[in-house]
């Protein structure tokens, strides 16, 4: 149910992303500098480009942006739970260990021979 649910959400988002694309079609000029530094520099960098296109590929590289930032944020917790997984193992590692030179084998006589002399 919350897979239909969610594909049909999605379906609706694509159709209105559609909507809008064909709505803002046009083309627009994106000047990289304002028109007096473009003077000044002599450099008039533009693009033209359908209206759409540029607000999609905004929110691409704020979508890139944020996921870049949190990946860094959240190094540290990456960091302290690999470091917490080997301790783990090497605990672990340590507790078979010395369950093999404690335990006793499950047969009596065995037991019996293999027990250290003192």
């Amino acid at each position: 149910m919350l897979r239909l649910l969610r594909y049909l959400f999605l379906a609706v988002i694509a159709v209105l992303l559609m909507v809008f694309a064909s709505a803002n079609r046009d083309l627009v000029t994106l000047h990289a500098l304002p028109p007096d530094l473009a003077h000044l520099f002599q450099v008039d960098w533009q693009l033209d480009a359908p209206a759409f296109l540029l607000v999609f590929l905004g929110m691409v590289v704020g979508l890139l942006v944020g996921y870049t930032l949190e990946w860094l944020r959240e190094h540290k917790h990456r960091r302290t739970a690999r470091t917490q997984t080997r301790v783990v193992s090497k605990l672990e590692r340590e507790l078979a260990a010395m369950r093999d030179q404690t335990s006793l084998p499950d047969d009596d006589v065995l037991a019996l021979l293999e027990k250290p002399k003192r």
